[in-house]
């Protein structure tokens, strides 16, 4: 189909296409790009006309791309991918600096130091940081919303690149009163009965934590929501236990001297964080620094 206003036209055709894969939802689609839900259905019919074929199923009000849609969105996706790197390294050529780096992170405890290290260092640089869950964050890297990304569990795609950064182990900590208090390991199962206190807004981690305890055979008692430094003040006093990754603990070992951290023997309770980025995305001078960056803290921190 040819269109008057030719490229223009085509490319928010695309942009449009790309929005609707994202969400498989055209009310969020049309709100997302500010535009009718009619004009957006109109768009993405002429759309489907000129490949030749649907690129969603429908029922009813339900949409969801199929496989043409699927094959559609990566090559959608390498235009806007080219698009974006050339207007970066263009940027860097002419030495107009991009100083602002877009980070995603599935939860902002790996990010506090890194981010303070390297910003004493790199103080022009602007960093936007969002937290959210990995699935969403592999959609914000393939639309371009993000730089970079460091998350738990890894992103792992042949169109993404993956570098584990250091693994972390989920311990138990208990009041120094507790009935294990004294003891080097537990088995999870053996916490069947207590109450937990569990970190709020960090579903990621959420989500691996009620699955050990669900390996263990059960599922954990919450009583409590709170962020890592509520955990901590709950569990001081009594309040109930918490699965905390055991490099936050040993950050917090000296403020909460009356809490033990209790390795856990079975089940395997390591995660492995890591550090993803869109394989062919050209990362401006300022994101690739902080990538640099944030592999060589990490080699000489472990």
């Amino acid at each position: 189909m040819a269109y008057e206003r030719g490229v223009d036209m085509e490319l928010l055709q695309l942009k449009y296409f790309q929005t609707v894969a994202r969400y498989e939802h055209i009310t969020k689609s049309a709100e997302k790009l500010n535009i009718s839900q009619p004009a957006l259905s109109i768009m993405i019919s002429r759309l489907e006309e000129e490949i030749g074929t649907p690129l969603f199923s429908r029922t009813g009000r339900n949409i969801k791309l199929n496989e043409f849609g699927k094959v559609f969105l990566t090559h959608v996706d390498s235009i806007f991918c080219e698009l974006e790197n050339s207007r970066v390294e263009i940027k860097d050529m002419l030495n107009m600096k991009d100083n602002n780096i877009r980070i995603a992170t599935t939860n902002t405890t790996f990010l506090s130091d890194i981010l303070k290290d390297f910003l004493s260092i790199r103080s022009e640089i602007k960093i936007k940081q969002s937290l959210n869950l990995k699935d969403i964050i592999e959609e914000q890297m393939r639309a371009g919303e993000i730089d970079l990304a460091i998350t738990f569990p890894p992103i792992e795609n042949n169109d993404i690149e993956c570098v584990k950064l250091w693994e972390d182990e989920v311990v138990l900590v208990v009041q120094k009163n507790h009935k294990f208090a004294n003891r080097k390991y537990v088995n999870l199962s053996e916490a069947a009965n207590e109450s937990f206190i569990a970190l709020a807004h960090s579903y990621s981690y959420r989500n691996f934590t009620d699955s050990l305890c669900n390996e263990a055979g059960f599922s954990p008692n919450v009583i409590f929501e709170v962020d890592y430094l509520l955990m901590y003040d709950m569990a001081q006093l009594g309040r109930g236990m918490a699965l905390i990754p055991e490099s936050v603990c040993k950050k917090y070992e000296d403020r909460y001297p009356y809490l033990n951290f209790i390795k856990i023997k079975n089940p395997n309770c390591k995660m492995e964080i890591s550090m993803s980025w869109l394989k062919g995305r050209y990362l401006s001078k300022a994101a690739e620094s902080f990538k640099n960056f944030v592999i060589d803290y990490v080699k000489n921190m472990h």
